[in-house]
């Protein structure tokens, strides 16, 4: 099967109008993103943003993560690192390795479960 410019999640297809639009926050968002440098859109001929799928998709996990009350660089951050991890486990599968339940990073960490006791901190 041949893949199109279509399939590409990085091809910058998406003006700074439309990505806005498709992702519910305003053009200032956008450029907010770009400014702390968790995505750098390409430049039209004649100089207007492009946006790609996959940079559409880190701006909505952010957005995400500022409803959530996280701080724009912490979310950029964790934003990043997950962006990583997501790359990091396509790679070990191409590369003929397997993933098991625990390397899910979609799943939340486990606690040690003695955190959430009241035996766990001494009185004062």
């Amino acid at each position: 099967m041949k893949t199109t410019a279509f399939d590409d999640a990085d091809v910058p297809a998406y003006t700074m109008g439309r990505a806005a639009t498709m992702i519910g926050v305003t053009p200032a968002f956008l450029r907010s993103l770009g400014a702390a440098g968790l995505i750098e859109p390409q430049r039209s001929i004649g100089g207007h943003r492009r946006y790609s799928r996959h940079q559409l998709q880190l701006a909505g996990r952010v957005r995400q993560l500022l409803d959530d009350g996280i701080l724009l660089a912490a979310a950029c951050r964790i934003v990043t690192l997950e962006d990583r991890l997501a790359a990091a486990h396509r790679r070990i599968v191409e590369l003929g390795g397997t993933l098991t339940d625990d390397d899910n990073a979609e799943l939340p960490t486990q606690t040690h479960p003695d955190i959430a006791t009241t035996n766990y901190y001494r009185a004062t």
